[in-house]
């Protein structure tokens, strides 16, 4: 019998953060004094095969379709390619991944022969400058090619850019032409009240909403809406010349009344709801049937009915 609320959401989307550090830090996402630094927890993080082991038994009791790696930056993560072997392995074909791509190009080989099917890739900036502000680093290129780089070996790439007021709202049209010239779907997000923005007012000094995007981009193109699908993330409109691109707006437009996704941190806690930090741990409970289907339980009545409202948790330590 499948795990449902009383909505009818069930879980369908895995997120695993693999590792809870990064290799940039972009203002949105850390506090200046925790900038590429790992989150402390009491906990030893779970290996590669404990990670796959917690998937396993996550999967056999709700039927996953998608499962997403993420981090931190899981490119960081020593066994990523392993993991995406023995995902692949358990029957899971649709293996995605969100990265920063900063050290992503060298491992597209093995990414592919591995099974990965699609990347995400983190995208606030083409100019050099504006990225050295946002993230804290230079060599804006090693992303760049990184992306061209990935659509040679045929993996499906989208583009997330989150708009900051005052930082890269200037960026949305130099954004949208850079993947419409290569035909890769951009999503523009707005501003979550997640980690350092949750409850402050730096979430209000840049927060730009979804309308302003739109206002920006229909300013140089004549744009139709697409009916959204169950469960998407991102609203989606295109171009009069059959561009499409996307807006994940969980303030303006928050899709939680079907959301189907469950996130498993590198300690071996998942989380129902981004806006519940509430860490339900499943490490022990992996080999019982019945305790571990009360925590997937426990875990989808965390999930807001209506309105995206955030929590103190940082991104870096959950993921995208």
């Amino acid at each position: 019998m499948e795990i449902q609320d009383r909505y009818g959401r069930s879980f369908k989307t895995l997120r695993v953060s693999l590792i809870n550090s990064c290799n940039l830090g972009c203002i949105y996402c850390v506090h200046s004094s925790e900038q590429k630094s790992t989150h402390t927890n009491p906990k030893q993080p779970l290996d590669y095969k404990e990670i796959v082991y917690a998937i396993k038994n996550i999967h056999a009791l709700t039927n996953l379709k998608t499962i997403r790696l993420t981090g931190g930056e899981p490119t960081l993560y020593k066994d990523l390619i392993s993991i995406v072997k023995e995902i692949k392995s358990l029957g899971v074909d649709n293996i995605k991944m969100t990265s920063n791509g900063y050290l992503l190009k060298n491992l597209l080989p093995e990414l592919s022969k591995a099974g990965l099917t699609k990347i995400n890739i983190s995208l606030d900036t083409v100019d050099q400058e504006n990225f050295n502000e946002i993230s804290g680093k230079k060599n804006l290129e090693r992303i760049l090619e990184a992306i061209d780089e990935a659509l040679k070996y045929g993996i499906e790439i989208k583009i997330n850019a989150v708009i900051l007021k005052g930082i890269n709202d200037d960026q949305i049209i130099p954004l949208l032409n850079f993947s419409k010239s290569r035909n890769i779907t951009i999503r523009f997000l707005e501003l979550m009240r997640m980690g350092p923005l949750h409850e402050t007012e730096d979430f209000y000094k840049y927060f730009v909403s979804e309308q302003k995007i739109l206002n920006c981009i229909e300013s140089e193109y004549s744009l139709t809406v697409i009916e959204r699908e169950a469960s998407a993330t991102a609203n989606y409109w295109v171009t009069q010349d059959g561009y499409k691109f996307g807006i994940i707006a969980n303030e303006s437009s928050p899709f939680c009344n079907d959301c189907d996704r469950l996130r498993l941190d590198s300690f071996g806690n998942i989380y129902g709801c981004l806006s519940n930090d509430s860490a339900i741990s499943i490490s022990d409970v992996l080999n019982d049937e019945i305790k571990l289907t009360e925590k997937l339980e426990e875990a989808l009545s965390h999930k807001q009915e209506l309105k995206f409202t955030g929590s103190a948790i940082s991104m870096m330590a959950i993921g995208g």
